[in-house]
């Protein structure tokens, strides 16, 4: 698919784990917190990876969490800025939710909880795992995935097998993956325009808002609040436009589609919380509806079957 359009981008798992080749992409996330780490590690990957290689404190995480809720000036700019982005607050931020338990670090709700410490290594304690575009160039992918420290960094400078260079490494390589990804910060119609899908030939949408009975509302406050119920509409409005294969993800019973989309359910991994928990009951509840312009094929490629791991 030429061209990739995501406007609730979050962790940009699938972008990640696309099988073709970059070409037009586009994500959108309207938490600027995301939107900004992303763009930071596009742009500035090894001053990112120097703000987040801190060892794990409570005393420091309760202090930058203050910080970055605090940073009202960085908000509005990045509503209105396309280019500007802040690494430290990337990097910060970034660190604060490898040590954090919970989704509620840095949201516009529940701000004066308490944070919850992880057991890990914070943002140092694996490698990523990449598995679409071109990742292959600069920094050796292949290697990074094996967990194995490349010898030289892309300018050439020698690198120790260290947790501090394998986490430059690691965004390295997000940043060379994500060179000519638009990262945009904002409503999620901005990114659904003609202009930026079907205008532009075959495009892949995928939607993947929060889900309207998965208490979304108590962690983003009114930004989530009737956004599944509009995003379904925008998809089955669109649903017969032969130059749009759409993909919008829920939960069972959530969206009543039309009869010519297809449903496919899947088994979500769950995070700290699921995995913790015994029994987790919506993760056997994730669905996809794709419209008909997708064909059953494509359904099955490894973008959406790594979505069942």
């Amino acid at each position: 698919m030429p061209n990739y359009v995501e406007p609730f981008a979050g962790s940009l798992a699938v972008l990640l784990g696309r099988p073709t080749d970059p070409r037009n992409e586009i994500v959108n996330d309207i938490d600027c917190y995301v939107a900004n780490a992303w763009r930071a590690v596009k742009e500035s990957p090894d001053e990112v990876a120097a703000y987040c290689d801190w060892p794990v404190n409570e005393a420091d995480l309760h202090a930058r969490h203050y910080w970055l809720h605090n940073q009202i000036e960085f908000r509005t700019r990045m509503g209105h800025d396309p280019d500007y982005y802040d690494a430290k607050i990337a990097g910060w931020w970034i660190w604060g939710l490898s040590c954090w338990i919970g989704d509620n670090f840095c949201r516009p709700r529940q701000q004066a909880s308490l944070p919850h410490l992880t057991g890990g290594k914070g943002v140092a304690r694996q490698v990523p795992h990449l598995t679409g575009g071109k990742g292959d160039r600069g920094v050796n992918a292949r290697r990074l995935r094996n967990d194995e420290s490349p010898s030289a960094s892309p300018d050439g400078r020698s690198r120790s097998g260290s947790q501090s260079a394998n986490l430059a490494d690691w965004f390295a390589v997000l940043s060379d993956r994500l060179r000519f990804t638009k990262i945009v910060c904002g409503d999620w119609h901005r990114v659904l325009t003609k202009a930026a899908t079907f205008g532009q030939g075959f495009t892949g949408v995928l939607l993947d808002p929060p889900y309207d009975t998965d208490g979304h509302d108590d962690v983003y406050g009114e930004l989530s609040r009737g956004i599944s119920a509009k995003v379904r509409d925008w998809a089955v409005a669109n649903g017969d436009n032969p130059l749009l294969r759409i993909a919008l993800c829920g939960y069972d019973g959530e969206h009543e589609m039309p009869e010519d989309w297809e449903c496919v359910a899947w088994k979500a991994a769950g995070g700290y919380g699921s995995q913790n928990r015994a029994g987790n009951d919506n993760a056997l509840r994730e669905r996809i509806w794709f419209n008909p312009a997708c064909l059953s094929d494509q359904k099955n490629m490894p973008l959406f079957a790594e979505l069942a791991l």
